[in-house]
């Protein structure tokens, strides 16, 4: 990918490009996250600022994700230090299309392995088939299925060793 740099932090550059992604999901009636959920202090009461990683191309924020070392709502089963947990991935729409998600969960591979974590997990709604498809072309394993608040979703993970 040329020109990609990632920031750790922005929250407001995250959530920018997430309520962009969910507008365009809604105006193509695949709505995921509500947009007035996605705010800068929406997203700080789930996922501290230190979580955000934001891709920038041509000073844009092109795509971000939120890591996080523990996720006891999805996998309250896991010790600690032992996984990276990914959420919140998502592309600008202006930006689709050009392997972005990969280049994200690269960023994500390189920094659970940096970290000595045996794996990197994720949840996504089961309803999801594009989504399930990108994480499992990726080499994410189905590894549950589990109602959680409500909705349905599908827990994968990925070796790191």
């Amino acid at each position: 990918m040329p020109d990609l740099t990632l920031t750790t932090g922005d929250v407001d550059a995250a959530s920018a490009v997430l309520i962009a992604a969910a507008t365009a999901l809604e105006a193509r009636s695949e709505p995921l996250w509500p947009p007035a959920t996605l705010t800068p202090e929406r997203l700080l009461k789930h996922y501290p600022a230190a979580s955000w990683r934001v891709a920038w191309q041509g000073g844009r924020a092109a795509a971000c994700m939120s890591l996080q070392d523990r996720d006891l709502l999805f996998w309250p089963e896991d010790a600690p230090g032992t996984a990276l947990y990914l959420h919140k991935l998502a592309v600008h729409p202006d930006a689709q299309g050009r392997g972005l998600s990969g280049w994200m969960l690269d960023r994500a591979v390189q920094e659970g392995r940096e970290h000595g974590l045996a794996a990197l997990k994720l949840d996504t709604a089961t309803a999801r088939p594009k989504l399930c498809a990108l994480y499992e072309s990726y080499g994410f394993q189905r590894v549950a299925e589990r109602r959680v608040l409500g909705f349905d979703v599908t827990l994968y993970t990925l070796d790191l060793r």
